[in-house]
C-alpha cells in the first residue's frame, strides 16, 4: 500500500515520540528488560535444557511483541503501523503457546511429543496463511491512524489464546490430581498462578482498551511480566525449577531497582519523590543483603551436594567391600571345612584306638586336638551362617515343632558340661502344657544351645536355670536361661548382638567367635520372634529370653 502519514509528528530515533504516553515507555521498558534479562540468564545457564529453551522462546516472543508495539505507538507512517500491527498479531498467541509448552515441560520433565506440536501448529496455521491478507488487516483508517481488523485479528487470535489458556489450566490440574508428590503439587500450583497472572495481565491491555477506549491506561497490564518474573524467581529459589537460584535473585533485585528508579522520570510531587527515593535506597541495601545471603546459601548447598556425592560414592564402595568380605568368608569357610573334618575324623580314630593303643599323654593330646578342631568347626559354621544371612541365602524348614521335646533334649545334652563345672542345673518345662509351633527345629535348637552354652561358660559358680512358659498377655511362648554368672553392664547390652562383639566375660572364654548371639537373634527374628537380655549389672547374673509368637500353639 502507499505510505500515508498520520496527523502528528513522526518519531525521533524510531521510538521517541510525543504521541507516546510516558506510561507506555515505563511499562514497556520494564517488561522488556525483565523478559530479556531473565530469559537470557536462564538460557545461558544451561542452553541444552528444554525448559530453558522454552522459557527463552516465550520471553523472546513477548519481547518482539513489545518492540513492535513500541514502534506502532511512535510511528506516524501507515505502512509501519500495518506491519507492526501484523507482527503483534503473530507473536501475541506465540506467548500463550510458549506458556503452554513451558508448563508441559516443567511438569512432565520431557518434550511434550509430536501430537502436541501438531495441534499447536494446526491452530497457528490459519494465522500464518491469512494474516497477510484482508482477513488479517483489511485497510487503514487515516482519521484514527489505526488499521481496520479482519476476522483473524478480531476473533481468531483471541480464540486460540483462550484455547491455550484453558489447555494450560486443564493440563495443570490433571497432573496435580495424578501426582502424589507434595512438592510437585506445590510447584504446579505456584507455576500455574504465575503464568496465569502473566497471560491475564498480557490480555488485559486489549480487554481494558476495548471496554474503555482508554488505550493509555490499558498498558498497565504489561506490569504482569515483572510479576511473572517474581513468581519464577521464587519458584527457582524454592523448587529449583531452573537451578539458577543466585542469578534469579540478582535478576529480581535488579528489576526492582530499575522499576523503582524509573519513577523519578515522571513523579512530580515532592512527597512522592521522597518516598520513591527512600524505597530506591531500601531496595538497593536490602537487595544487596539478600544477594549475599543467597550466595552464602548456594555455596553451602554446593558444598553439601559435593559431600553428599562423596558419601554416596564411599557408601557404594563400602557396600562393595562388604560384599567381597562376605563372599571371602563364605569361600574361606567352605575351604576350611574339609581339612577340619579330616582332622576331627583322624583324632577320633586315634582316640578310639583304631591305630593302636595310646599312652595317657598321647590320648590327652589327641583329645585336645579333637576339641580344638571342633571349636574351629563351630567358628566356621558361624561364619558360613553369617554369610548366608547377609546374602539372603539362609534357608529355613518350618515344620510343626514340639518345644517341650526340644528343650528336654537340650537339657540332656548339656548335663555333662554343667557337671564338669559343678553348677546347679535345673529346668522348668511343663509336662501338661505342650507348646507346638511352626519352626525350623534344627536352627531353633541352635539358638537355645547357644544361650545355654554361654551361661555355662560365663558362670564360675552358682546355677543355670532353664524354663519354658506361656505369656498369655502378649500371646507368646518364652524360653529363658537364667544364670548367676558375670552379668552384663548396660553399655554392653547395646552392642552384645553385634557381629564379633564380646561381653565382659570374654576373658573367661577366649575361644568364641563373637557371632553366636548375632546369629541367635537373626534366627529368632526369622521365626517372627526376638531375644531380649536382662541383667542387674556386673557380677549379678543375667537372663536371656527367646520370645516366640504363640499363634498356632496347640494346648493339649
Amino acid at each position: 500500500m502507499n505510505t500515508i502519514l498520520c496527523n502528528f509528528e513522526g518519531p525521533k530515533w524510531l521510538i521517541i515520540s510525543n504521541n507516546v504516553p510516558p506510561l507506555v515507555y515505563y511499562s514497556y521498558g520494564i517488561a522488556l528488560f525483565s523478559a530479556l534479562v531473565f530469559g537470557l540468564l536462564v538460557f545461558f545457564r544451561d542452553r541444552k535444557k528444554l525448559a530453558n529453551q522454552t522459557l527463552l522462546f516465550m520471553l523472546l516472543s513477548f519481547s518482539v511483541w513489545i518492540v513492535a508495539s513500541t514502534f506502532f505507538w511512535a510511528t506516524n507512517r501507515s505502512d509501519v503501523i500495518m506491519f507492526t500491527w501484523s507482527v503483534t498479531l503473530l507473536f501475541e498467541p506465540m506467548v500463550y503457546a510458549g506458556a503452554l509448552y513451558l508448563m508441559k515441560v516443567l511438569i512432565s520433565k520431557k518434550d511434550p511429543g509430536i501430537g502436541n506440536k501438531l495441534v499447536i501448529f494446526a491452530l497457528f496455521l490459519p494465522i500464518l496463511i491469512l494474516l497477510p491478507t484482508v482477513y488479517g488487516l483489511s485497510s487503514f483508517d487515516l482519521t484514527s491512524c489505526l488499521a481496520l481488523e479482519g476476522p483473524i485479528a478480531l476473533y481468531y487470535t483471541y480464540a486460540i489464546e483462550i484455547i491455550f489458556t484453558l489447555w494450560i489450566v486443564i493440563y495443570s490440574f490433571s497432573q496435580y490430581t495424578k501426582t502424589k508428590d507434595r512438592r510437585l503439587k506445590n510447584e504446579i500450583i505456584f507455576m500455574l498462578t504465575g503464568i496465569l497472572l502473566l497471560l491475564v495481565a498480557f490480555a488485559s491491555g486489549n480487554i481494558i482498551g476495548s471496554l474503555t477506549e482508554d488505550w493509555n491506561t490499558a498498558q498497565v497490564g504489561l506490569f504482569g511480566m515483572p510479576i511473572f518474573i517474581g513468581f519464577l524467581s521464587y519458584s527457582i529459589v524454592k523448587f529449583k525449577t531452573f537451578n539458577i537460584k543466585l542469578l534469579a535473585t540478582q535478576a529480581l533485585v535488579t528489576a526492582l531497582i530499575i522499576l523503582i528508579g524509573s519513577q523519578f522520570f515522571f513523579v512530580k510531587v515532592f512527597l512522592n519523590q521522597v518516598l520513591t527515593f527512600v524505597a530506591f535506597v531500601a531496595i538497593i541495601v536490602f537487595g544487596n543483603l539478600l544477594i549475599k545471603s543467597v550466595k552464602r546459601e548456594v555455596r553451602q548447598r554446593e558444598k553439601l551436594e559435593i559431600i553428599t556425592k562423596q558419601l554416596e560414592a564411599a557408601n557404594e564402595k563400602l557396600k562393595s567391600l562388604d560384599k567381597l568380605k562376605t563372599e571371602f568368608l563364605s569361600l574361606a569357610s567352605h575351604q576350611l571345612r574339609s581339612p577340619l573334618t579330616a582332622i576331627k575324623g583322624y583324632a577320633s580314630m586315634l582316640s578310639e584306638g583304631d591305630f593302636g593303643a595310646l599312652e595317657d599323654k598321647q590320648a590327652e593330646a589327641v583329645k585336645r586336638i579333637y576339641a580344638s578342631a571342633q571349636g574351629l568347626v563351630n567358628v566356621v559354621e558361624d561364619l558360613l551362617n553369617v554369610s548366608k544371612i547377609e546374602q539372603g541365602g539362609m534357608k529355613y524348614e518350618f515344620i510343626p515343632t514340639d518345644l517341650n521335646m526340644l528343650v528336654n533334649q537340650l537339657v540332656g545334652e548339656m548335663k555333662i558340661p554343667v557337671e564338669n563345672k559343678h553348677l546347679e542345673f535345673n529346668a522348668d518345662v511343663p509336662e501338661d502344657d505342650r507348646f507346638m509351633i511352626s519352626a525350623d527345629p534344627v536352627k531353633l535348637k541352635q539358638v537355645f544351645l547357644n544361650l545355654v552354652d554361654n551361661s555355662i561358660k560365663y558362670t564360675e559358680k552358682g546355677f543355670v536355670h532353664i524354663s519354658l512358659s506361656r505369656n498369655n498377655k502378649d500371646d507368646t511362648v518364652v524360653f529363658s536361661v537364667t544364670d548367676s554368672g558375670v552379668g552384663i553392664s548396660s553399655e554392653t547390652k547395646e552392642k552384645l548382638f553385634q557381629k564379633f562383639s564380646r561381653g565382659e566375660g570374654g576373658k573367661m572364654n577366649t575361644g568364641g567367635s563373637g557371632l553366636g548371639l548375632y546369629l541367635a537373634r537373626e534366627i529368632a527374628r526369622a521365626h517372627k520372634g526376638d531375644i531380649i537380655i536382662d541383667s542387674e549389672g556386673l557380677g549379678k547374673g543375667s537372663v536371656f529370653k527367646v520370645i516366640l509368637p504363640a499363634k498356632g500353639v496347640i494346648k493339649e
